[in-house]
């Protein structure tokens, strides 16, 4: 049995490195969280429904949804039976600046995937797809952007949104005055005060400002898309094992069909804290993406 002794010794010692180089073996991201026991997810304040505070002061919404199931498939990967997840409020001028320095592992809203943004950041499989339009008093009787011509006009600071109205504004030579507002709830207030005649931004977000307003009827979204706007969970930039995973999970719910009770929950039913039904239906565009997942930035490939 002795001369076993050195055979088992070594076999031992074999195992133990071999654990330990898998134990080694995540990095970024993945070894960030692993290393730490949690995960620091962004979200916003305003952004109904994808992700917002109820009337209890928790962090709801669609893409929050969609985050949580991300963490449960981390939880697999690594084998952690608990990831602690912390939630960091952040706005469109911060979402950007907080994911690159590391406060935040994925950035859960509404924040359009394109090209020049993933010079900085990555994004995962696209969750949702809408169209930048501008709100407007019915009043104002304003239906396209000409209508716009020297007007004082508002977007939320760090959007797409607002560059856009930037450059029509050059283009059309409209003349416009563009303020740029802390968050979308505050943008819409700037139209409802009077202070600005249109906001710009994504539809789905217009139309869920529109129907928590006290008065939704008063209000109507321009008719004319601007543009296509992808939406897609950030991430850091160059971290392929950690995208891996966060594709694998949104990939997933495709596949297995969850995703459709997940988008009837917050877009097709009676949402908190209001009890309101957006009642939007899931578009052509999302329903391709679906079929055929996509985390391309390119906004042609979404029409």
């Amino acid at each position: 049995m002795k001369r076993h002794v050195p055979l088992l010794i070594a076999l031992f010692a074999w195992a133990g490195l071999s654990a330990a180089a898998q134990a080694q073996e995540f990095t970024g991201t993945l070894k960030k969280i692993k290393d730490t026991g949690a995960i620091t997810l962004g979200h916003r304040e305003t952004s109904i429904p994808f992700s917002y505070y109820d009337d209890k002061q928790q962090v709801i919404g669609y893409a929050m949804d969609i985050c949580y199931k991300i963490v449960d498939a981390l939880k697999a990967e690594l084998k952690m039976p608990k990831i602690d997840i912390k939630l960091n409020p952040v706005t469109s001028a911060t979402r950007i600046p907080l994911m690159a320095n590391g406060t935040i592992d994925l950035e859960c809203g509404s924040t359009t995937n394109n090209l020049e943004r993933q010079k900085q950041v990555w994004f995962a499989t696209t969750h949702f797809v809408t169209a930048n339009r501008f709100v407007s008093k019915k009043a104002s009787k304003l239906k396209t952007v000409d209508d716009l011509k020297g007007k004082t006009v508002v977007s939320t600071s760090g959007t797409t949104n607002i560059k856009q109205a930037t450059e029509f504004n050059v283009q059309k030579k409209l003349g416009m005055n563009i303020i740029a507002a802390k968050d979308h709830a505050e943008s819409f207030l700037t139209v409802d005060t009077g202070r600005a005649v249109a906001f710009f931004m994504d539809d789905i977000l217009l139309y869920t400002l529109v129907a928590n307003a006290k008065n939704p009827g008063d209000w109507v979204i321009s008719p004319d898309a601007l543009s296509v706007e992808p939406y897609g969970i950030m991430m850091r930039k160059d971290d392929a094992p950690f995208k891996k995973v966060v594709n694998g999970a949104i990939n997933g719910l495709y596949k297995s069909g969850e995703i459709n009770k997940i988008y009837e929950k917050w877009f097709l039913k009676p949402t908190p804290p209001k009890r309101i039904n957006y009642n939007v239906p899931m578009s052509a565009q999302f329903k391709k993406v679906i079929a055929n997942p996509t985390d391309s930035g390119d906004p042609d490939v979404y029409k």
